[in-house]
């Protein structure tokens, strides 16, 4: 975890409409937890990650902490121009962070002014720099800024793409490549790493929180959702080379641009079988919902080596409200967790991070009691992409106790779990 070296609590940020992003220091900067306001500890915040951005926060109004009482005080005006309007800001940490407080703001919008699907963390402003209330929760470098040199990566890309012309999957991962900046796809066409194979333009859930498909008139997607089914060859073509020649190597169904990949099982089990009949170096992973175990079962067989399942929640209703889920529960999800423990394959929970629900006391019991009882290997620690405001109202948020604090969350589960590892990428599990 990085230690931060600051000697004071940064000042507040806040955006002039025009969006210049200024300081304020007659307020400290405060951090955000499911509508409760706190002071940041210092050994809360690091400098903002390489990589990162800073969002402005339409409609919405920063918060600070006054520097004599320590309690939370808006800022409703621009203090060096009389009568401006001004807006909150907001960090997007680079990967391998996560949050402790997300951005402070009263929200003036109307409730159907969402922002758009991204996580938007507490940032302040000290020593010429910006701090973010956040920590790296993973010291692989393999989404850093600094490990990508666009006019290589471009160069590469479009070599592959002319040489595999007539291979579809690899035409729309380009795509993603050089229109959308996907980390895992530009890692395929740099050769090392992860790889994506996307699979499946359908899904069995609508949830809340989808970066690949929103109804219209929400707030848009992120990236365009696959529209065709490979052919387990147009996989094969990708994962055989990848494993064969990566460092580390690993290749994963189930990305930001599909919908749900155990419909098509069917699919995954033919390219599995395929692959491993060409290599067996490396590891073939799995990114799901965990909806279907019994799809689990038989890519399992196949030679499935790891699987990743999203969870926002360890609480059966909490899980439904933010899914939507088309024919399966999150007992079917447990399901899935134990098949593949049964084939000793390695299991990670892909637990989406947001302050004040995910360090929830009852959350915290309730995720307690499913690693106890399912035995996961791994928890990826990734911060919820989607409107905090949003997502409260979407699960029904409620609360009985002050949140844990995500660092202190962390430390509980540690201790109470010492054989469960913790980080934000799927880890290689083969040279």
């Amino acid at each position: 975890m990085a230690v931060s070296r600051l000697k004071t609590l940064p000042s507040l940020l806040f955006a002039t409409n025009n969006g210049k992003i200024l300081n304020y220091s007659g307020l400290h900067m405060a951090g955000a937890a499911a509508g409760r306001f706190f002071k940041p500890l210092i050994e809360d915040l690091i400098e903002l990650p390489p990589g990162s951005e800073l969002f402005t926060l339409p409609g919405r109004l920063p918060v600070g902490i006054e520097l004599q009482s320590n309690q939370p005080a808006l800022l409703d005006s621009n203090p060096y121009n009389a009568g401006e309007s001004i807006q909150a800001v907001a960090a997007f940490m680079a990967p391998a962070h996560t949050a402790i407080y997300t951005a402070a703001y009263e929200n003036r919008a109307s409730k159907d002014s969402l922002l758009p699907l991204f996580a938007y963390t507490a940032v302040g402003w000290a020593e010429g720099k910006f701090w973010v209330a956040g920590f790296r929760s993973d010291m692989d470098c393999r989404q850093d800024a600094d490990q990508f040199d666009q006019r290589r990566l471009e160069r590469r890309t479009q070599k592959q793409l002319q040489r595999h012309a007539g291979n579809r999957l690899i035409q729309h991962l380009g795509k993603c490549c050089l229109t959308y900046g996907c980390p895992a796809a530009r890692n395929y066409f740099l050769g090392r790493w992860e790889a994506p194979l996307p699979c499946s333009p359908s899904c069995n859930a609508s949830c809340a929180g989808c970066i690949s498909l929103q109804p219209s008139g929400c707030c848009p997607s992120t990236q365009d959702r696959i529209n065709f089914v490979p052919t387990e060859r147009e996989i094969a073509e990708i994962a055989i080379d990848h494993l064969q020649k990566a460092a580390k190597p690993i290749v994963s169904f189930g990305q930001g641009c599909e919908g749900e990949p155990l419909l098509q099982a069917e699919i995954i089990e033919k390219s599995i079988r395929l692959i491993r009949s060409r290599t067996d170096r490396g590891t073939i992973n799995l990114n799901t919902n965990g909806s279907l175990p019994d799809a689990v079962d038989r890519l399992a067989k196949a030679g499935l080596d790891s699987i990743r399942i999203s969870m926002n929640s360890a609480q059966a209703e909490i899980h439904h409200r933010y899914y939507q889920p088309k024919g399966f529960s999150l007992t079917d999800v447990c399901r899935s967790i134990v098949v593949m423990k049964q084939h000793n394959r390695h299991v990670s929970l892909n637990y989406f991070i947001l302050p004040g629900c995910t360090d929830d006391p009852v959350e915290f019991a309730a995720l307690s009691e499913l690693i106890s009882e399912y035995h996961p290997d791994f928890i990826q620690l990734r911060n919820l992409n989607m409107d905090p405001e949003y997502y409260l109202r979407v699960i029904g948020h409620t609360t009985t106790a002050p949140p844990l604090g995500i660092r202190n969350w962390l430390a509980r589960l540690k201790a109470k779990f010492p054989m469960l590892g913790f980080g934000y990428y799927n880890p290689p599990l083969y040279p």
